[in-house]
């Protein structure tokens, strides 16, 4: 169920709560207004859901790396549940069915990240490699090595910690695997992930060659993809067949097995304002002060390829903590082509001209990325054709 402006009851009263305790609302006990037949001042067993905690959810949200539009939905709620919890507050450990996750456990994956023992990114999600770096810090300490973190764990760590700050060993490994898998493009193992397949309440677009459905139009333009990827040597798979629609961490898990070295997730925002129009691309990166060095610089390399190349409003590059991003094991990006709603975006969606431009630069920013401080072209101006001829030519 999401809560929303004008809704009451105790669990607008948690949340109020919950957002007070980060320091984004006041007043707590109250909600500021009156009952229009009482005069009396509404209760936290019966707190409204006013514009303040609209506000408040809002900046929560953009902190968060989360959609902001002030509805406390699943995703929201996720978000501040795992910020009630405080590292010491509970014993951590790894639960296979279901992990833990929240603020404890990302503080905790921060503190062993600064002394070398983990390398994945702060996600907040108690998965086996924290369990594993928790279990190589106990043995290094002389503990009982069994994964769970108590208080004998945590008071041990805090000794280390006040020696040692700073640091993000996940960037270092991130920028190391990059850079030891060289700069050429074969034998780069690449997941492809199409939007949702439109299935429900699919939208008509209208193209030079007829109408298709927004699912179609992604659908098409991920295959010319995978084959310009190919034809440079990519080893591409697909995250879901045509007539599957898997959840976004189940997306993320069929990429992990694949054991792939970058995932790319092409979507058309379906908000229904037809105002809204433009291309942005996001990577991980929440406020917790964790993100993926790799995923940015490749959101950051296509996004600028595509707006050089195209006449795409740029909406520039974001983090976020959605679960696509965060539950890969490789660097990850996903790319918002354009509004499924305005009439500019779907005119140059539709266009094969523009559908063959846009291909072409995503495949430049993965290029670009691999080069690392080689690359010395200007946005826009590497050609594909010659890119293609001469990873074909290193592997004949």
């Amino acid at each position: 169920m999401a809560w929303r402006r004008g809704d009451r009851g105790p669990e607008v009263a948690s949340i109020r709560a919950t957002l007070a305790g980060m320091g984004l609302l006041h007043n707590i006990d109250s909600v500021g207004l009156t009952e229009p037949e009482t005069g009396s001042v509404l209760a936290r067993t019966d707190a409204v859901f006013d514009a303040d905690l609209e506000t408040a959810v809002l900046a929560f949200q953009q902190a968060r790396g989360l959609i902001s539009d002030g509805i406390v939905g699943p995703s929201t709620q996720a978000a501040l549940r795992d910020a009630t919890y405080v590292l010491g507050t509970r014993d951590l450990s790894y639960i296979v069915s279901k992990p833990m996750a929240g603020d404890d456990v990302a503080q905790f994956q921060r503190r062993l990240g600064e002394l070398g023992f983990y390398a994945g990114l702060v996600d907040g999600t108690f998965g086996p490699l924290t369990h594993a770096a928790a279990t190589d810090f106990q043995r290094d300490c002389g503990l009982h090595a069994d994964g769970v973190v108590g208080a004998e764990t945590l008071d041990t760590l805090s000794k280390f910690s006040t020696l040692f700050k700073g640091g993000d060993v996940s960037s270092l490994v991130e920028r190391e695997r990059a850079r030891t898998s060289g700069p050429m493009l074969a034998g780069k193992r690449i997941v492809l992930d199409p939007g949702p397949s439109g299935s429900e309440n699919p939208i008509r677009i209208d193209t030079p060659l007829g109408t298709i459905t927004d699912a179609e139009l992604l659908w098409d333009i991920t295959r010319r993809l995978s084959e310009r990827m190919n034809q440079a040597g990519v080893e591409v798979f697909l995250s879901r067949p045509e007539a599957m629609i898997p959840t976004d961490p189940e997306r993320a898990e069929i990429a992990n097995a694949f054991n792939a070295d970058l995932m790319i997730s092409l979507r058309l925002d379906r908000h229904p304002n037809p105002v809204g129009n433009g291309i942005a691309t996001f990577y991980f990166g929440n406020s917790l002060g964790a993100e993926s060095m790799l995923g940015e610089a490749l959101s950051g390399f296509i996004q600028r390829e595509i707006v050089s190349r195209t006449d795409l409003r740029d909406c520039r590059t974001h983090g976020r903590s959605w679960p696509l991003l965060r539950m890969t094991r490789m660097p990850s990006i996903q790319i918002v082509l354009g509004y499924a709603y305005n009439p500019r975006d779907l005119s140059i969606l539709g266009d094969r001209a523009a559908q063959d431009t846009i291909v072409d630069s995503i495949l430049v920013g993965v290029k670009r990325l691999y080069l690392l401080d080689e690359d010395d072209h200007p946005t826009g101006s590497m050609s594909v054709n010659e890119l293609i001829d001469y990873e074909q030519r290193q592997r004949d």
